[in-house]
């Protein structure tokens, strides 16, 4: 995959949310709605949509958007911020002001793609269709929040909490005036089901289970489906190397959604008539994975990540959050495919699993095969030990370091080009030393990677 931006790390991120404000102005609403047909047809991107795919991320985007203005200080609890009052909410104005251009942009190829009433599945929840008119109508409603974000912005340079506040409820407020914009949200849980295996929309269909076992997953089931599904926009934000601080806007709902689950399923679970039973060790064991990586990525990997301004670091961040929870719910999934039917492997839902599987065991071994050659050469540094470390870094680093997380990459490259760069036996010690402790640590958060729970490490084999 090509990063070009990665390779100029003194590009902020809010400059590329500038640079977004700036491309996506070939989707105001007021561009749309202009009366200059002719003017309008030759900037246009002519493209085709599927309208299910614009309205579920425009859906996201939108309930991402209300529960980052009414939760996201909650949410990101970030500790470097002195107090409420006296912090710059600046930042997260310009998060809303990015979400409000996706959604005024979704909502432009959204009313193109579809001529008349959407085909909506949301029906059965109470989303209902959306007509043109009415994406119109929301259009206008976009660009009045959009210029008043701008204003906001304008203004303001050092935005109090109570600023943040009062933009954030009114913001709120001019969204829930239209229909379309709880309608839209509404959809977004009708929609959790296609984001399913199919091998597990099968097996419920085809296997007898006991019923409360499947009313439990017929609720259950589409609620981890709407979040995978949030998830693989952010996902789409990495592989196309977006700006990506606007996918806090995003996470802050992957939040909301989740611990809503987890009480679920913590209520589901003291209600539950036999502790013996496998579905009742699928929901506590699904509980506490995912309160575990909801913990590991809220209270880590993103806090704090609206205040920096490198892209490689905000980039690290970002994938590692994605990989965390994308590959834990998938292994949740998993394991309630296993209450159907016992023989069912993760391998089998999905397919690249199999592949995360080999990277992450290849990963883990190689680690281990590092870590004694440079243990060995710390205890003595002669050249023989000492060419062994510099063959197998180069080894590491032309066979292995892909299957890294972006943000142990960096440091891997700079312990070797230290290695490499190192020829007195007084100097080279400590740093191995040194690598040598941080590979231990590397290779115990490799070990607790979610594909690996099955699979304890062997040092001498995998």
């Amino acid at each position: 995959m090509l990063r070009p931006r990665l390779q100029s790390p003194t590009n902020s991120e809010e400059s590329q949310l500038e640079l977004v404000s700036a491309t996506t102005q070939l989707f105001d609403p007021a561009t749309l709605l202009s009366d200059n047909r002719e003017e309008f047809k030759d900037s246009a991107i002519i493209a085709v949509f599927d309208p299910d795919e614009l309205s579920f991320e425009l859906g996201v985007w939108l309930a991402g958007l209300e529960t980052f203005l009414t939760r996201g200080d909650q949410t990101y609890s970030d500790k470097t911020r002195p107090t409420e009052a006296a912090g710059n909410w600046t930042r997260e104005c310009r998060l809303t002001r990015a979400a409000l251009l996706n959604s005024s942009k979704l909502n432009f190829r959204l009313r193109k793609a579809v001529a008349g009433p959407i085909p909506s599945e949301g029906d059965k929840s109470g989303g209902g269709s959306v007509t043109t008119d009415e994406l119109d109508a929301f259009a206008l409603v976009l660009r009045d929040a959009i210029v008043l974000n701008e204003s906001v912005l304008g203004t303001n340079k050092n935005l109090n909490f109570a600023d943040w506040r009062a933009w954030s409820s009114m913001l709120v407020e001019k969204l829930e005036s239209s229909p379309v914009f709880r309608t839209l949200i509404s959809r977004t849980h009708a929609a959790g089901e296609s984001f399913l295996p199919d091998k597990l929309k099968v097996l419920m269909t085809e296997r007898p289970i006991p019923f409360a076992d499947e009313v439990d997953l017929q609720v259950i089931l589409p609620r981890f489906g709407t979040i995978l599904g949030s998830l693989s926009i952010v996902g789409k934000m990495l592989r196309h190397d977006e700006p990506l601080k606007p996918s806090l806007i995003i996470f802050s709902r992957v939040h909301e959604l989740t611990h809503d689950l987890i009480e679920h399923m913590n209520n589901r679970l003291s209600r539950f008539p036999n502790e013996e039973e496998a579905m009742f060790n699928s929901l506590d064991g699904a509980s506490y994975t995912a309160s575990l990586e909801l913990k590991k990525v809220f209270s880590q990997e993103l806090t704090g990540l609206v205040g920096i301004r490198p892209v490689p670091s905000v980039f690290a961040r970002v994938e590692t959050a994605f990989e965390l929870l994308s590959d834990s719910f998938r292994q949740i999934l998993a394991g309630f495919a296993q209450v159907v039917d016992p023989l069912t492997l993760p391998t089998d839902l999905f397919p690249n699993f199999q592949t995360k599987l080999d990277q992450s065991l290849a990963l883990r071994q190689n680690l281990w095969q590092a870590l004694q050659v440079v243990k060995a050469a710390e205890q003595n540094p002669d050249k023989k030990l000492l060419e062994a470390v510099n063959k197998e870094m180069r080894e590491f680093l032309e066979r292995t370091i892909p299957f890294l997380f972006h943000k142990d990459r960096e440091t891997v490259e700079r312990f070797a080009e230290e290695i490499f760069a190192t020829s007195e036996k007084k100097d080279i010690v400590p740093i191995l030393h040194r690598f040598g402790a941080y590979i231990e640590t590397l290779l115990a958060q490799v070990n607790m990677r979610t594909v690996l729970a099955d699979h304890p490490f062997n040092p001498q084999g995998n």
